[in-house]
């Protein structure tokens, strides 16, 4: 046995190998922790838990035609149709009685102005006749006044009236002429003389006269 002295033992190190293994294993946990804090963070609905998602799936539209039922479509067009000659054929009942009513008051009236061609004076049946303004809203604007006449005599009579229109120092400056025939005892008729001149200034209409035949 010399005589040197015993020296301690040196402390163990792990090996090299063992200690890669280790720091290997450390940044894989790393790794993993930080990619699971991703995907929850982004659908945090602010209460701290993750909610799933459902991703809205669009329409199929290439099954999609763009038109109407058949049966629909023979439907509207035959309502169509039935709107179209219903229309058509109460505009021309509707002309062909403006058409006739037009000719009948032509006809009266130009009857009422043949009369009353040779009266002397206002006639014999200003009496039976009197004057009402319609309201120029109605009218278009145009001064219009519904001659009222009133068969007062016990026989069928026909009647003839002028209508003079004059401006505000009294100067005639339109005339009509308007009649009703064949009214029965009683019976009225209410004719209507319109004037055709310029709202201003503003006419005034009055009986210059009245004819019983």
């Amino acid at each position: 046995m010399s005589g040197k002295s015993a020296r301690a033992p040196k402390a163990t190190t792990p090996p090299r190998r063992a200690r890669a293994r280790t720091a290997l294993t450390a940044l894989l946990l790393a790794v993993l922790g930080a990619t699971a804090l991703t995907g929850c963070g982004g659908d945090d609905d602010g209460d701290g838990s993750a909610s799933a998602r459902p991703t809205p799936t669009p329409p199929d539209t290439a099954s999609f035609s763009g038109s109407p039922a058949p049966g629909l479509s023979s439907l509207e067009a035959s309502a169509r149709e039935r709107a179209s000659a219903a229309a058509s054929s109460a505009s021309a009942r509707a002309s062909e009685f403006e058409a006739s009513a037009s000719a009948e008051v032509k006809r009266a009236n130009d009857a009422a102005q043949e009369q009353l061609k040779d009266v002397k004076g206002r006639g014999n049946a200003t009496a039976d006749v009197s004057l009402t303004g319609k309201p120029r809203a109605d009218t278009g604007n145009l001064l219009a006044v519904v001659v009222a006449i009133t068969n007062r005599t016990d026989e069928t009579a026909s009647y003839a009236v002028q209508v003079d229109f004059r401006d505000p120092d009294g100067k005639v400056v339109e005339t009509r002429f308007v009649g009703a025939e064949d009214l029965e005892p009683g019976e009225r008729a209410e004719p209507v003389a319109i004037s055709r001149k310029p709202p201003e200034p503003r006419l005034t209409a009055e009986i210059a006269k009245a004819q019983r035949y």
